[in-house]
């Protein structure tokens, strides 16, 4: 009989819990415990006098939830498995929660002089032995993905990387050679990347041009995985050669286009009083003097000057192996910079002058651009889209 009642409680107190908590019953019903036992530690906390139905439901939860949790760590434990001990010690770090969270409630007595049955588990010693483990796992296992680092592999070691930086941020600050490690996993997960300018074109370009090609930014090419080089450097050894290549320059003549127009306009210009045949001014029905506006005809003669000027530029990004032979990708890039100018003069009535006439008139002729100059505007206007390419491209990796 004492053992059939044993056996009973739980369930008994469960059910008192479900029938005076319809909170707490939700949680129960998806099996979630420590969200029940959350919700009854907010109701006993602080309390002078507490609730049985809090009681004995915080009692129940953190029981199925304890048990639950030491039941699953045997059966990861005999599976004799190095990589469950990650998840053995989530685990017992959640039970070392848990207990934080109600211990200070302890002892538990209801109002009515029950005392609540809550056994907490010396969770020190557990925690500790699975966190060690936990972390011997993942230095070994990046050490492994390392040996495959070392024959080219950089996704292996940028694996290797994530797991030493869980052991430091999950288990050990200190650990081994850790710190070693993680430096060689870096290296060797790095792409470094020499990107260079070279002029295929029939055309000179001037230095600057590939200067401000070069000067594409380092710092926001570079990511966690990615290094960019502009230079290349005895001792490196580089995994992509990317190459701008410029194919054609093509700089039209300087041109001068002149036009000659007339703009004409016609506006009113006084007004004129309306006769009878007496020859006086005839009236309307008010009185008033009768009147006919009086339109004239404007006249400008405008003389135009269009200046124009164009600099074209086009090319091929390609992306190589290490061995700069064998071509990864290839993207054509190109631009073009055109310089105009508008200059105009007249002669006539200025208000006979169209918007876009009065715009242009007073401006004067100016100098053309350097072929120089807008070779190295044309640079500049590559620069973004070098920059997103190279950011962004796939073959890079």
């Amino acid at each position: 009989m004492r053992t059939l009642f044993r056996f009973l409680l739980p369930a008994l107190l469960l059910t008192c819990l479900l029938t005076a908590c319809h909170t707490a019953k939700k949680y129960y019903e998806s099996g979630d415990y420590d969200s029940a036992i959350e919700f009854c530690v907010r109701k006993l906390a602080g309390k002078s006098k507490k609730k049985i139905e809090y009681v004995q439901g915080l009692e129940v939860a953190f029981q199925k939830a304890q048990a639950r949790d030491l039941h699953l760590i045997t059966s990861l434990v005999n599976q004799n498995r190095d990589e469950n001990w990650e998840k053995i010690n989530r685990i017992h770090r959640q039970i070392r929660s848990r207990q934080q969270r109600v211990s200070p409630l302890l002892p538990l007595t209801a109002s009515t002089g029950y005392r609540a049955r809550i056994e907490l588990v010396d969770i020190n010693q557990l925690e500790s032995v699975s966190c060690e483990k936990a972390a011997e796992y993942l230095y070994n296992q990046a050490e492994t993905l390392l040996d495959k680092a070392e024959r080219g592999d950089r996704a292996a070691a940028r694996s290797a990387y994530a797991m030493l930086l869980d052991v430091e941020n999950r288990y050990f600050q200190t650990y081994k050679d850790k710190t070693e490690l993680k430096g060689r996993a870096r290296d060797l997960g790095t792409s470094y990347v020499l990107f260079e300018v070279k002029n295929q074109s029939d055309k000179v370009l001037p230095r600057a041009f590939a200067e401000r090609i070069l000067n594409i930014g380092k710092n926001d090419l570079d990511s966690e995985w990615k290094a960019f080089f502009f230079e290349a450097k005895s001792g490196v050894q580089y995994d992509y050669n990317v190459v701008f290549k410029v194919r054609n320059i093509d700089i039209s003549p300087e041109k001068i286009h002149e036009r000659a127009y007339t703009d004409e306009k016609e506006i009113q210009d006084g007004f004129d009083y309306v006769l009878d045949k007496k020859g006086n001014v005839r009236k309307d029905s008010l009185g008033n003097d009768l009147k006919t506006p009086r339109y004239i005809r404007l006249r400008a003669e405008v003389l135009e000057v269009f200046q124009t000027k164009a600099a074209r530029l086009s090319g091929n990004l390609e992306v190589y192996a290490a061995d700069r032979r064998t071509l990864l990708n290839q993207r054509d890039l190109g631009t073009e910079i055109v310089f105009e100018n508008y200059a105009s003069t007249f002669k006539g009535d200025r208000r006979a002058l169209t918007e876009d006439s009065r715009r242009r008139i007073g401006n004067q002729p100016l100098p053309f651009p350097r072929d120089e100059d807008m070779l190295v505007q044309a640079a500049d206007r590559l620069q973004p889209e070098l920059r997103s390419e190279l950011q962004h491209n796939k073959a890079i990796y």
